[in-house]
């Protein structure tokens, strides 16, 4: 049920205080709305929660909005004052730093005011004494900055891609403001960098986080402000330059043995227990090596089993692809081509849903001894087809193409056809259950 989920009467209601960080921007104390949905059509709130959620949803980003507004606001106000300066022929000064020169320097604007008659034009005033602030915004706020910034850049994004975007880069911040305070963006130091890895570093001695956990963070923190640096005109310190935590490892997954595969995961009843969507998404990822993102997200436009040769096509449709060359055409054959055809428009309980396909799957292999190592994941099987291929002596060019790997090489031709890829697949094909091994 919804958190702002309540019953007044005999309907349920949206109830939520406004928080203090948007209270200068909605007088009201406490919203209410009826969701319009009566208590006894919905006992358990289900219905009723998602409509709470939505109307949730609207009401942040009306918020989000108005704070992007106000800051939008102080930008252009900003803008007009430096751009006024260089058409009167100045740079534009802050006035503090202008205060601080010499005394001939302030003089000279005076008397430029003066001599164009501009005394009693306070656009000019303060183009020429630098007296609009800079646009700044405490460091609680530096991701919502960051996403307005560069919301041509997410615009792509599935709204799970987007929550997962956001779920770090939110935390990063929050941890910042945590450990140095939440001040002005405009007023932060080299000091601060240090300091907020030194936390970290404290955590990497004493907590067993990951070197690369640490890493990734402070990464996303530097490049939110190096862009909202440049966007907004800041000229903030490169806090964090030079500042990253040594020792960092890359625990690549381990493959699955191809034996351990039909005898577990095919033939045998290791994957009985486990709901049926997840073990058809398993069987296509066996045979064909897509992510788990890419098998959970196909479609019916993206299915086509009445072909000659049987295929899946992977697409952007509505989400971001990892990368350019991740869009390709994979061939079904053995477990694959079985699962697609009890699943002919995909996988919709898990669809756009990655994720959950992937704890959920982790899970039930952990608590069956599915996993021979810690290494090993869901993902492993990713690897196993793509060992399986080496194994054989396909070519290079044909397994970066079946991987969907990008190659930083110069694209000439189509690239490999159905057919071709179709052989290579047939020779790794596992024995489907129920036929000879």
């Amino acid at each position: 049920m919804s958190d702002f989920l309540t019953r007044r009467g005999s309907l349920w209601h949206f109830v939520r205080r406004v928080p203090a960080e948007f209270a200068a921007h909605d007088g009201r104390v406490i919203i209410r709305h009826s969701t319009r949905i009566r208590v006894a059509d919905d006992r358990l709130g289900r219905r009723a929660a998602r409509v709470a959620e939505k109307m949730n949803e609207e009401l942040e980003l009306r918020w989000r909005s108005l704070l992007a507004n106000q800051s939008q606001g102080n930008l252009t106000r900003y803008e007009e004052a430096r751009r006024r300066a260089r058409m009167l022929g100045y740079d534009h000064i802050a006035n503090e730093q202008l205060l601080s020169s010499p005394i001939e320097r302030v003089l000279e604007r005076l008397e430029a005011l003066v001599a164009k008659g501009l005394v009693e034009d306070k656009g000019a005033r303060t183009a020429l004494l630098g007296t609009e602030a800079k646009p700044s915004f405490p460091l609680s706020r530096l991701f919502e900055e960051y996403e307005t910034a560069i919301r041509d850049e997410t615009r792509d994004f599935s709204p799970d891609q987007l929550r997962i975007w956001r779920t770090g880069r939110i935390r990063a911040v929050a941890q910042f403001v945590k450990v140095v305070g939440d001040k002005p963006v405009t007023a932060i130091t080299e000091s601060d960098g240090i300091d907020y890895v030194e936390w970290w570093r404290e955590r990497f001695l004493e907590d067993d986080v990951a070197a690369k956990t640490a890493n990734k963070d402070i990464g996303q923190l530097s490049r939110m402000l190096k862009e909202m640096s440049v966007r907004r005109r800041l000229n903030l310190p490169d806090i964090f330059k030079g500042l990253r935590l040594r020792g960092e490892v890359d625990h690549s997954r381990q493959p699955y043995d191809p034996d351990f595969i039909q005898r577990q995961f095919l033939a045998g009843d290791g994957l009985a227990s486990l709901n049926e969507d997840a073990r058809l998404v398993l069987h296509v990822m066996i045979e064909t090596g897509l992510r788990p993102s890419e098998v959970v997200n196909l479609r019916t436009g993206s299915i086509f089993l009445d072909a000659p040769i049987p295929y899946v096509k992977v697409i952007a449709d509505g989400r971001r692809l990892k990368t350019e060359d991740s869009a390709r055409e994979m061939p079904l054959v053995g477990v694959a081509l079985e699962a697609m055809k009890l699943r002919p428009e995909g996988f919709p309980k898990y669809r756009d849903k990655a994720t959950v396909l992937s704890a959920t799957v982790n899970k039930y292999l952990t608590e069956n001894n599915l996993r021979p190592s810690k290494d090993h994941t869901v993902y492993s099987l990713r690897h196993s087809f793509k060992d399986r291929l080496v194994a054989i002596e396909a070519p290079d060019s044909l397994i970066d193409s079946l991987m969907g790997h990008k190659t930083y090489k110069p694209k000439y031709g189509r690239g490999p056809a159905l057919e071709l890829k179709l052989k290579y697949l047939q020779r790794i094909a596992f024995a489907v259950p129920g036929t000879a091994i």
